[in-house]
């Protein structure tokens, strides 16, 4: 049973949440050593090395094609992100993303853009101008008045325990242990009042309205010709 894991804060409850939950010991085993940026989990799971994670919105948009099941479950926001932001003074895409470099497509934004702990460790650096970089889930909320989907729950393999994990985890309150916090920024550098700050933006439940919002996505990708990532 093999996890892929986005080793980004935005995962950190659902870290916590797989901690408590009863899983082998193999499996937990896995999902601690295999762990990388979107991106690269993207390429991961479309060549079978891994059976499950959280996989870029654009890249879950091929489920049908690819023959795997995607689950009601993602990383969501319904404002601000803070953790995806298109930077002004500069061009390029961010090579651990494909759907917030669809989405800049689908924006018609100009700029680099920036995903993860890199991307909030910017935007709460104190030498920041708020005037330098755009907020990309903000953007899109302003213009089209529903929520974002940056990743989905997704699996080839082991699907109906997947399910499972997903139901209960939509449902879950999850409280994250202080020394899980102390833990988290320490790696990541944010201070843990920003962490819990940040964590508040994010919703992990795709219901009806966020639904919406993802598909309406997928619709303005494929109108403008953005492809999503595949095998080559």
């Amino acid at each position: 049973m093999r996890f892929g894991k986005i080793d980004y804060l935005n995962l950190l409850p659902f870290e916590v949440f797989m901690r408590k939950y009863p899983t082998p010991s193999y499996c937990k085993l896995f999902y601690n050593k295999k762990k990388s940026y979107p991106a690269k989990l993207n390429i991961e799971f479309l060549f079978n090395r891994i059976d499950a994670g959280f996989i870029s919105s654009i890249t879950a948009m091929r489920a049908q094609n690819e023959r795997f099941r995607v689950f009601d479950v993602g990383i969501c926001a319904k404002k601000e992100v803070k953790s995806v932001i298109c930077i002004k003074d500069d061009l390029g895409n961010d090579y651990q993303s494909a759907t917030s470099n669809a989405l800049l497509k689908v924006l018609g934004l100009q700029g680099r853009v920036l995903i993860g702990d890199r991307a909030l460790r910017y935007v709460l650096d104190s030498s920041t101008n708020k005037q330098d970089y755009i907020d990309m889930c903000l953007f899109w909320v302003e213009k089209e008045r529903i929520p974002f989907v940056f990743g989905r729950l997704c699996a080839r393999k082991h699907k109906e325990f997947f399910c499972k994990v997903a139901l209960l985890f939509a449902k879950s309150h999850v409280k994250i242990p202080h020394y899980i916090i102390d833990e988290y920024s320490k790696k990541s550098g944010v201070s843990k009042e920003d962490i819990l700050e940040y964590l508040n933006l994010l919703t992990y439940k795709i219901d009806k309205k966020t639904k919406i919002g993802l598909y309406r996505f997928y619709r303005k990708a494929r109108i403008l010709g953005v492809k999503s990532p595949k095998r080559f």
